[in-house]
């Protein structure tokens, strides 16, 4: 099982987790989000996307990939390169994404990094916060890295269609199953994806848009379900 968290976070995100798996789990640190004074400016997607090809290609056997909020791009890039080597994707907060998807097309062009924004303006743009303590935003707050900037500034390119035979878990926790399955039913952009998976099936764990750190042992049952499936 390969661990790759959001925006801001590093492998470390994923520690609470990791506590009460009873499988084997590889939480990943994207490039860029190492270390406060890592350089970012030459960062790309290629980076990101090449790193986990690289953990998916060295594995001994097909893998479970789990994806948290604005990894699903690079869940969708996976699949669409290896979909022979990935088991199940299972995305947390998170989903796949269209051909020509760009994270962040308002970021200027001559931004570096993309810095973790003040609390208001993260609810704000839909991640909830709920159920996360003082001392869980704290450490967030300490921890997090600015995010590079390459990545979210450049388009995904997905040609393969047997990306979406990948079977896949949808774990939802700010907004419910029923919710997001109506969207991607209505053709949500945001949503639209899902409508073309093969095999796809949703878990609601209600809570804020950071489960990981919420309600941990309660996604590691659901992910260790998952990879059981």
């Amino acid at each position: 099982m390969i661990l790759i968290p959001g925006y801001w976070l590093g492998g470390w995100a994923w520690d609470d987790v990791v506590k009460h798996l009873d499988v084997t789990a590889t939480p990943v640190t994207l490039p860029g989000l190492d270390s406060p004074a890592t350089r970012r400016g030459d960062i790309r997607l290629a980076d990101h996307v090449g790193t986990i090809v690289d953990l998916v290609n060295a594995a001994a056997s097909t893998v479970v990939l789990v994806v948290h909020s604005g990894a699903g791009a690079l869940a969708s890039a996976i699949t669409d390169q290896l979909p022979g080597k990935v088991r199940r994707v299972v995305f947390v907060e998170s989903g796949p994404v269209a051909d020509g998807t760009i994270a962040r097309p308002d970021l200027e062009a001559d931004a570096v990094e993309l810095p973790l924004p003040p609390w208001d303006e993260l609810e704000a743009g839909g991640a909830s916060l709920a159920d996360l303590t003082d001392d869980m935003l704290q450490r967030f707050k300490q921890r997090a890295n600015p995010h590079p900037a390459g990545p979210l500034r450049e388009p995904v390119r997905l040609h393969n269609p047997a990306r979406n035979a990948v079977p896949t878990t949808i774990v939802c926790c700010s907004c419910p199953s029923a919710v997001i399955r109506q969207m991607a039913a209505d053709g949500n952009p945001m949503f639209a994806p899902l409508s073309s998976l093969a095999d796809v099936s949703y878990v609601d764990l209600p809570t804020g848009h950071w489960p990981m750190w919420s309600k941990p042992e309660a996604l590691a049952k659901v992910l260790a379900e998952a990879a059981r499936d």
